[in-house]
């Protein structure tokens, strides 16, 4: 994988091999709501997880649950009209479906159960990580923002700046979406007030504003990219509440800005084709002013399914053990996690070069 080449430097994007592995995981029951691309998609790698003795699919469409329970194997099956998900007694609950994620997962806490949420929405997000004390008081893991990103984003942050002394700043961009659910959020955020934290405090950002060009893997290269209502930096912010600043942008065309405020005026595709991310952290290093950009291109569905399933894995594995509410970034080893990710196909990429150069 490469990133394109910077025209101002000749500075490029090359992968990099990222190499660990795991094992000794219990037994678990997991319940998956929602079965949509990346629902479905998460379903079919955690039956590679270790340790997952089934799967329990609740969909509201119960075509789909069916077919994709049938497609997984005696391993899965539908939840049953007759049965309540919240006693189901299932280990751990994984919420994929595009609907507020906050009232299921408190439910599920309160059943006793992990959660792990793909939800990225900024508002249910912010509520999600409220419910920490209460995932506490239950002695149990409620990841937030399981997905491409947020999720990946989060990841690929933290591993960024382990190789900092000093870390100053986070920023992130993200490239297309995934399902039809994702697009609609895309949709809805570009209109949508974001928020930036810059030198101690929030501030609102309008969506669509801040136009910045942004450099991705090939072959997405160059893309203009906005503030919007974005989940990334709350999740960062909690991870690194010393940075000094923390932004977010998607990518977007010059329609995209201009219909965000009417209703969708096409039906979102099924599922949009190539999506990336570009995580640029900055901070000191032997005291020196450092910069390292990584990044990862892939189908955002994929991606987003690949991550979800390995989170359910950590929880499993029982190798993090503190109860509370977080995202993903503090929870992985991230150099495993990014070994397996490549391992299933997922990989990430890192700048070389000036850094000085770097957007």
């Amino acid at each position: 994988m490469v990133f394109p080449r910077n025209p101002v430097d000749g500075a490029s994007f090359r992968a990099r091999d990222f190499v660990s592995g795991c094992s000794g995981f219990p037994l678990v029951k997991v319940l998956l709501r929602g079965c949509g691309v990346v629902g479905s998609r998460a379903a079919r790698q955690l039956l590679s997880v270790p340790g997952i003795s089934s799967i329990v699919i609740d969909d509201p469409r119960s075509e789909q649950s069916a077919r994709v329970a049938l497609a997984l194997g005696p391993t899965a099956r539908v939840l049953e009209h007759n049965e309540s998900w919240e006693h189901l007694g299932a280990d751990v609950v994984v919420l994929a479906g595009p609907a507020q994620h906050f009232a299921d997962a408190a439910a599920a806490l309160r059943a006793g159960a992990h959660v792990v949420s793909v939800g990225d929405d900024l508002n249910d997000v912010e509520a999600m990580l409220e419910l920490d004390v209460l995932a506490k008081q239950q002695d149990r893991i409620l990841i937030v923002g399981a997905g491409f990103a947020p999720g990946l984003t989060c990841i690929l942050a933290r591993h960024g700046a382990e190789e900092l002394a000093v870390l100053e700043e986070v920023h992130v961009a993200k490239f297309g979406t995934a399902g039809p659910a994702c697009a609609r959020q895309h949709h809805s955020a570009l209109k949508s007030w974001g928020r930036d934290w810059r030198d101690g405090s929030w501030v609102d950002v309008p969506g669509g504003s801040g136009r910045e060009l942004c450099w991705f893997p090939d072959p997405i290269a160059g893309a203009d990219c906005y503030r919007a209502a974005l989940a990334d930096p709350i999740l960062l912010h909690q991870m690194f509440p010393q940075a000094k600043r923390v932004t977010s942008r998607m990518a977007a065309t010059r329609r995209d800005r201009l219909t965000s405020r009417l209703p969708m005026l096409r039906k979102p595709h099924a599922e949009a084709g190539t999506g990336a991310i570009r995580v640029e952290v900055r901070g000191l290093r032997e005291g020196q002013f450092e910069v390292v950009v990584l990044g990862c291109i892939d189908r955002p569905s994929v991606a987003a399914a690949t991550v979800l399933a390995l989170a359910v894995g950590e929880i499993s594995s029982g190798r993090h053990s503190t109860a509370g509410a977080s995202g993903l970034g503090p929870i992985v080893n991230t150099v495993d996690f990014l070994a397996e990710l490549a391992r299933r196909g997922v990989k990430c990429a890192r700048f070389e070069g000036s850094p000085s150069h770097v957007r």
